[in-house]
């Protein structure tokens, strides 16, 4: 798979641009805030079909697009594939246009000129995005670690962003059940086993559990997967140092530990060998529903009393550790940043196993905060991947052999621009 054109119209600060991709690796030098960050966010839209750095889609839109006819922001790239002997492109295309007049968007998306779901966009052209502020994934919310998942599994597995999207829609009627349930004349006098009850959620039980099960399953699973290759990357990247550990916590026992081994698992605990190898036993979706739904009928009364539910992947996490230290606790910012990197990059590799394609490498201003080493490092990674396009305020922070062997490209303003010269003179 290679990105070998991308076209934006009226993106963040990009008014027009296309950009031919002609090499493996891609380096774009700029100064800040001139759309270096902003280039590799329309690369990761068209990968996911969901912004980076915004709540919103109509937040992606230049504000000049309000001079057209019909305000509109256009992401588009052609990605050839290579299938056996057989070479085919793919054309990828977003449009946001306005939709009323509440200044809300309509996004519609285009795969080889026909409409499509964005939910059939995700996986035609799978990408892995570094950015600076990813050292989140080690000391931010719960919720920034789901995602991460999320996002990373649904290029990878159809079947996973299925079970997702239904699990989602499941847990908002659920949810809404137990809230009127909750709120019902008469609610204080009810028991978790009235049939009334009963007859009612176990509908909801049962598709939470079958669509959960999967999700739970999966990012468990995934978890194994990236802590093999991640330990390898961290242990480089430290010099061997550190030793790297992933810790999947579910928000319910699936079944592969002991009640205790869970207890210390939600308690950040150090966890022994012999639990370790718990914790890494691989889980079936069968095994993980049927525990699920344990799980939901022996809480039901302090469902009932929260009006809402309280088990389930939605309330999953994981865990970052160093030699056994919680990295969200105890690392240092620069710890927390190799971590990240060893997980992003671990990444590539997980992807490329799991779907024989490499993805694409979007790795912006990552060798700012890195040392020496650190950096050589990254770039003996570098030499391994199918394409990488890469950003960073200094040339110096690349070698000369690096330089001849990447396509150079400069930015300013929203503008890109071959870098013919010498990373010097274009400095001059």
């Amino acid at each position: 798979m290679f990105l070998a054109h991308l076209s934006l119209t009226h993106f963040r600060n990009y008014h027009r641009l296309e950009l031919d991709f002609t090499r493996r690796l891609t380096l774009l030098q700029g100064h800040n805030a001139q759309g270096k960050t902003n280039l590799l966010e329309a690369i990761y839209f068209l990968a996911t079909s969901k912004p980076v750095h915004a709540l919103a889609e109509r937040e992606v839109v230049d504000w000049q697009a309000q001079q057209e006819p019909i305000p509109f922001c256009r992401v588009a790239a052609r990605v050839e594939l290579q299938e056996g002997e057989r070479p085919r492109s793919l054309e990828l295309e977003i449009i946001l246009a306005p939709r009323g007049e509440n200044g809300h968007f309509a996004k519609q998306v285009k795969i080889n000129g026909v409409n499509r779901r964005s939910l059939d966009l995700v996986g035609l052209m799978r990408a892995v995005l570094f950015l600076p502020e990813d050292v989140k994934l080690v000391d931010g919310s719960p919720g920034e670690r789901r995602r991460y998942l999320d996002i990373a599994l649904c290029q990878i597995d159809p079947t996973y962003c299925r079970a997702l999207s239904a699990y989602q829609k499941v847990l908002t009627q659920r949810n809404s059940l137990l809230k009127r349930l909750r709120e019902a004349p008469g609610a204080s006098r009810a028991r978790p086993h009235d049939p009334a009850v009963e007859a009612q959620l176990s509908f909801w039980d049962e598709k939470l559990a079958q669509h959960g099960s999967y999700v739970v399953a999966r990012r468990h699973n995934f978890i194994l997967a990236l802590e093999q290759i991640a330990r390898t990357r961290h242990h480089d990247l430290t010099n061997g140092l550190e030793e790297l550990a992933l810790q999947y916590v579910p928000g319910f026992n699936p079944g592969h530990l002991s009640a205790m081994e869970y207890e210390l698992l939600r308690a950040g605990g150090e966890p022994s060998p012999q639990e370790w190898q718990a914790i890494r036993t691989p889980l079936a979706p069968q095994e993980v529903a049927t525990h699920f739904l344990a799980k939901l009928a022996s809480r039901r009364s302090r469902e009932l009393a929260a009006g809402a539910t309280l088990y389930g992947p939605h309330r999953d996490d994981f865990r970052f550790l160093a030699n056994g230290r919680d990295l969200r606790t105890y690392g240092s910012r620069g710890q927390q940043r190799t971590a990240a990197l060893s997980l992003k990059l671990a990444e590539v590799q997980a992807m490329t196993e799991a779907t024989g394609v490499a993805p694409l490498l979007l790795l912006d201003d990552v060798m700012s905060e890195l040392d020496a080493r650190r950096r050589r490092t990254l770039l003996q990674v570098l030499d391994g991947v199918a394409q990488a396009i890469v950003t960073t305020t200094d040339w110096e922070d690349f070698t000369p052999e690096f330089r001849r062997q990447a396509q150079l490209l400069q930015v300013r303003n929203g503008t890109v621009e071959p870098a013919s010269a010498g990373p010097q003179e274009l400095e001059e």
